[in-house]
């Protein structure tokens, strides 16, 4: 300290005071800086839990030593480790031909490359595309694809590429393609894609035109390395909708349709195969009788059925406090028509409920 020309040391009281006072000033400008950074970027908290996701998921899917930019960090904190998938072909009834063909023109190119290293027309498609009425089984597909083919799955939301920072969309978009590279064998699925890849028009958004130019461009990236063992997988129930480029790179169709009769049996014996269900249930009986339900349909029809049992249980209770019997009974047919009437006057209020509004508008 100077007092006029003399200088003295600091006393210990004078340098306490000095280094806390200079500690309160480095926290504040602390805290000022990061308030300042929250305020340009409101998404960094969620960044950042998106970064403890992907570094959670990259280990439970044993990726090691893959250096990640902050961009692909965002995509891999939507990974889906195949092991925790719970979804195998055994679990969908009803699509043994849309399997097969699966399995021939998708999986074998990829766990038999030796086979196909000769050839450019045996390499397996870089776009897959699974179309058809809602509730039919085409996310359960693209799950059991990945499940029984031991591929990285990346469920991509489009709402993941958006950002409101100029040019940020491209550059998220550039890191699913850059990480399914990394982690490749890996699929790229994108459920209901109208809504993300839809036709383009003079009324796009720039940002938007820019990001769907860039997602095209890439993905041609991907069918000029015949090396590459990335797919991407689209489902949708309005494939009219999509731009002629996206059908144009995603060569492999597959029509996912309503199921028939003998579809309808397949799928009903599977959702009660480990249900308490009385042997005189006539399944063809009830196929023939759900004419124009899907598979989520029919599941949501067995549920009904049962829950019919838990109902009876519960009043049968109520009504007789001393019943010793502490048993739920089994699906019988007669719950199962119960079963159909509720689920048909469903389906038909929706119906007309669509009718009135396209009358409205």
């Amino acid at each position: 300290v100077c007092h006029g020309n003399v200088a003295r040391p600091l006393g210990r009281n004078e340098v306490i005071g000095l280094l806390f006072r200079l500690t309160i000033f480095g926290a504040v400008t602390y805290f000022t800086i990061k308030w300042m950074v929250d305020a340009i970027d409101p998404t960094r908290k969620q960044k950042m839990e998106a970064q403890k996701q992907a570094e959670k998921l990259m280990k439970q899917i044993g990726v090691q030593n893959v250096k990640l930019s902050e961009y692909e960090m965002s995509i891999a904190a939507h990974l889906v480790d195949p092991l925790t998938m719970q979804i195998t072909w055994s679990d969908i009834a009803g699509l043994d031909e849309v399997i097969t063909e699966l399995k021939d023109t998708v999986i074998l190119p990829i766990q038999k490359r030796h086979l196909f290293e000769g050839s450019r027309l045996l390499q397996p498609p870089k776009g897959v595309l699974l179309y058809g009425p809602p509730g039919c089984g085409k996310t359960l597909i693209a799950k059991a694809t990945a499940k029984e083919a031991g591929f990285r799955f990346i469920n991509l939301q489009p709402s993941t590429l958006t950002d409101k920072w100029y040019g940020e969309s491209q550059k998220l978009a550039a890191a699913v393609f850059s990480l399914a590279i990394k982690l490749q064998p890996s699929i790229i699925f994108i459920d209901e894609i109208d809504s993300f890849l839809r036709s383009r028009s003079s009324s796009d958004h720039e940002a938007t035109a820019m990001m769907k130019a860039q997602f095209m461009s890439l993905w041609d990236g991907l069918e000029t390395d015949y090396n590459c063992q990335v797919i991407i997988m689209g489902a949708t129930n309005r494939p009219q909708d999509l731009d002629s480029a996206i059908l144009r790179r995603m060569p492999t169709r597959f029509h996912i349709n309503q199921p028939n009769v003998r579809q309808r049996e397949e799928i009903l014996k599977l959702i009660l195969d480990n249900e308490n269900v009385e042997p005189t249930v006539d399944f063809v009986e009830i196929a023939k009788e759900t004419d124009g339900f899907s598979g989520s349909d029919l599941r949501e029809l067995c549920r009904d059925a049962a829950l019919l049992c838990v109902r009876d249980f519960v009043h049968n209770t109520h009504a007789n406090d001393s019943l010793e019997e502490d048993c739920i009974r089994s699906i019988q047919q007669q719950d199962m028509q119960r079963a159909i009437q509720k689920m048909r006057k469903s389906k038909s209020a929706g119906g007309q409920s669509v009718l009135m509004h396209a009358a409205m508008d």
